[in-house]
């Protein structure tokens, strides 16, 4: 929960953060966190160079984000914060923000408004799940397979994961329990409305890890999400999971024999948190990056390097054709309705109360 001290605390950060800003005084340099590979390549092209074009600001990347928790912890412990701007998921960024590692932003006064001039709380609607989190993509994890190992039946359905019989050869899965407990649950006959609801118990963990047991010798685990790309380019698995994006760019940039698997698409949100513990230069420096960052056509231009949907509804209208392919953008949304018919929507509140409890469990599952 927050406490009053935290909320006193943003308040004295915020207010400093603004004095900085209307003096002029910014940081000349910043480290941004993100996730490598396509994904960091659209960021660069979308928000980075165009920022450093504008303000002669130099950015540092680093590709850390699937240790942000974890990292900021420690940061903070060692009160040593080196990171201004981190790219998480949503259940990340309410964790951080419960614990006071992240900055509350205001998005109405912090943010721009849209181009349709609607303010950033309307524009960016349910998405603000946090009020520390400042969206940027709706993106989803699915299902890559090599259409030149599969035979002559192409999987259509998430469940041909667990079917090696169908389908041998290795899987490559992330090495974390979200999205795998849930698609193991679905796969063992649970109704996707009732996935959280068994997980939270004992058995229902339980019953996951069994159907996850079933495949476990035939899972390489990826940490990067560039790893599951390289898997499938070099044949070394059948199928995978990775981040839709990364596998566009594998089917239509690099052109390999590769398919997407819609099935039970998890859908979630991307997007910055700030650190708290940053001075009052570094600070007034990360939140003009963000407005800058977040607006309706920087969000929009991202959407011309990979195919993740933009958090902004005004951004939506803008999106177009592929910066170099040419081709529309829109049919390859995980928002797409052709591609959204059987979506799985994944529940940030109930990941960001279970998520180090299952992480412990997962990680000694592995090591059995």
């Amino acid at each position: 929960m927050k406490t009053t001290m935290k909320l006193m605390a943003t308040s004295c950060l915020t207010l400093t953060a603004s004095m900085a800003f209307a003096d002029g005084h910014m940081a000349n340099e910043m480290t941004i966190v993100s996730w490598g590979g396509a994904y960091s390549a659209s960021q660069q092209a979308a928000y980075h160079d165009p920022y450093m074009e504008k303000t002669g600001v130099n950015i540092i990347n680093d590709e850390s984000s699937a240790e942000a928790v974890a990292k900021l912890r420690a940061m903070n412990e060692a009160g040593n914060v080196t990171w201004d701007v981190v790219d998480v998921v949503a259940s990340d960024a309410i964790r951080l923000c419960d614990e006071g590692l992240a900055m509350e932003i205001d998005a109405d006064e912090q943010l721009a408004d849209g181009d349709d001039g609607s303010k950033a709380s309307d524009d960016f609607g349910d998405l603000l799940v946090s009020d520390c989190f400042i969206p940027q993509i709706v993106y989803s994890t699915t299902v890559g397979y090599r259409t030149d190992m599969v035979g002559g039946t192409a999987p259509t359905e998430i469940c041909s994961l667990f079917d090696t019989e169908m389908y041998p050869g290795k899987r490559s899965l992330e090495k974390r329990p979200i999205n795998n407990m849930e698609w193991a649950l679905i796969c063992d006959g649970v109704a996707k409305d009732d996935v959280y609801d068994v997980l939270e118990t004992e058995e229902g963990q339980a019953q996951a890890f069994a159907k996850l047991d079933t495949i476990k010798d035939d899972v390489i685990w990826w940490s990067a999400g560039a790893d599951t790309p390289q898997l499938l380019a070099d044949g070394e698995v059948v199928m995978g999971s990775t981040y839709n994006g990364r596998l566009f760019s594998l089917i239509e940039e690099q052109k390999q024999p590769v398919a997407m698997l819609w099935d039970a698409q998890v859908f979630d949100l991307d997007g910055w948190i700030i650190p708290t513990g940053l001075s009052p230069e570094r600070e007034a420096r990360a939140l003009d990056y963000v407005k800058f960052a977040t607006d309706t056509e920087r969000l929009a231009d991202q959407a011309k390097y990979i195919s993740y949907g933009p958090a902004r509804k005004s951004s939506a209208p803008l999106v177009g054709k592929h910066a170099s392919l040419g081709i529309e953008m829109a049919p390859h949304m995980p928002t797409d309705p052709e591609n959204a018919k059987n979506t799985f929507l994944y529940n940030y509140e109930w990941w960001a109360d279970y998520r180090d409890d299952l992480d412990a469990k997962f990680q000694a599952w592995l090591s059995q």
